[in-house]
């Protein structure tokens, strides 16, 4: 038996950001055919001025999981990472990032951090194949 921490816990009972964002601009879904976890990660971008420049940022961001309470307070977490960075910047967010920003996880639940990861960077990577289409 493993013990989750009180960060896990309060993002799975109170998550953040849950819900599907109608017409995002970017939609990443990953999921893991052992355990059964789905996740969708919702991205609306924004733009900023930055020196000048249009500086590209993730505006809203919501997620859908279907899973264990660790599925569900990686995919909070994430959702409260990447909100207002950069798009580069939430590129960067590593599993390690979220299980760090939850105060740990079991190892038998690291998966969870690494598909809340990949669910984000697959939202960007669409929004881009998206926009360049």
């Amino acid at each position: 038996m493993f013990r989750y921490s009180k960060k896990v816990m309060k993002h799975f009972l109170n998550p953040k950001n849950v819900g599907e964002i109608k017409n995002a601009d970017g939609v990443g879904k990953v999921g893991n055919p052992v355990c059964g976890d789905v996740m969708y990660i919702y991205i609306k971008v924004g733009k900023r001025k930055k020196k000048g420049k249009g500086e590209e940022y993730i505006k809203d961001i919501k997620f859908k999981t279907l899973g264990c309470a660790a599925a569900i307070a990686t995919s909070s977490m994430i959702t409260e990472l990447a909100k207002n960075k950069t798009l580069e910047e939430a590129k960067k967010i590593t599993r390690n990032d979220v299980a760090s920003a939850l105060g740990s996880l079991p190892p038998i639940k690291m998966h969870c951090s690494n598909l809340a990861a990949e669910a984000l960077h697959k939202a960007i990577e669409n929004y881009k194949k998206r926009k360049s289409d």
